[in-house]
């Protein structure tokens, strides 16, 4: 399959800024290089409304941009060059085979990142598992909502939760999640490709959301209706300026924060219902 790159020139602007609202389009991939952003789309995905968008945004936060065709080659072998491991102090460390095992972690999760996989969001990955740590996820029914690579699903799986539903629209994330899930040898997550409308039941005890701002917005009052009482959600994916709004929409549907973290430009937040 061929591919458009669109190498966006920055300047002082976060990458991850551009990037954040890039999330809700057909981009397959992300590469972050200092003060440049590649985002990576088949060409038959292609359309105005990106060209669009990123003239809008760079009206606004003064960055260039340019689109160059890619012909077809091994895109896998891309993206699995631009997967860095990630260390939760002694917690987790998730890593890629071809990486070298932890010395010093409770928990190893090892990530084959394939397509699935957008380099950049380490840190909203990172402060997940680290409002993981501080949850109880023993036998508790879990929803891994936007699973991307399978990396939350896994981890509560480690963690004794049981069941875990994880779900994603995107078919490489879907099938991503399958094959990571085997690596890892756990069997115990069912896997959806779909939306959150294709997620079956309620009464959930927690729900993982390492997703964007979007789709936060749109899904918090079915994401309230699917937790039990006294359930919890966790979510990331949400740039620093978005935080206010986050909170206001989510106690507007009776979510309590309990708490609120930040790495780099990114935050993450535990809220109750």
């Amino acid at each position: 399959m061929d591919y458009y790159q669109y190498r966006i020139q920055s300047g002082a602007t976060d990458p991850a800024i551009i990037m954040a609202f890039l999330a809700a389009l057909p981009f397959d991939s992300f590469e972050e290089e200092e003060d440049t952003l590649n985002a990576y789309i088949p060409t038959n995905l292609d359309n105005k409304e990106i060209s669009s968008l990123l003239d809008e945004l760079a009206s606004e936060f003064k960055f260039s941009w340019e689109r160059h065709l890619l012909p077809h080659q091994n895109w896998n072998e891309i993206w699995e060059a631009n997967f860095q491991p990630i260390q939760v102090g002694g917690f987790c460390g998730i890593r890629a085979d071809f990486h070298a095992a932890f010395a010093d972690v409770r928990h190893e999760i090892i990530i084959n990142p394939k397509m699935a996989f957008g380099t950049g969001h380490h840190a909203t990955t990172y402060m997940m598992i680290d409002l993981m740590q501080d949850l109880n996820l023993s036998k508790k029914k879990i929803l891994d909502y936007g699973c991307g690579t399978g990396i939350l699903a896994i981890l509560a799986a480690k963690l004794g939760a049981k069941p875990i539903i994880a779900v994603d629209i995107d078919q490489e994330s879907y099938q991503n999640t399958i094959d990571n899930a085997k690596i890892n040898g756990i069997s115990g997550i069912t896997t959806i490709h779909g939306t959150l409308e294709d997620v079956p039941g309620v009464g959930y005890e927690i729900i993982l959301a390492n997703i964007n701002r979007n789709v936060i917005l749109s899904t918090l009052k079915s994401l309230y209706n699917k937790l039990n009482s006294g359930g919890v959600l966790l979510i990331s994916g949400i740039l620093n300026h978005d935080g206010p709004l986050i909170v206001q929409e989510a106690e507007a549907e009776n979510f309590r924060l309990l708490q609120q973290i930040q790495r780099d430009e990114w935050l993450g937040f535990w809220f109750e219902k």
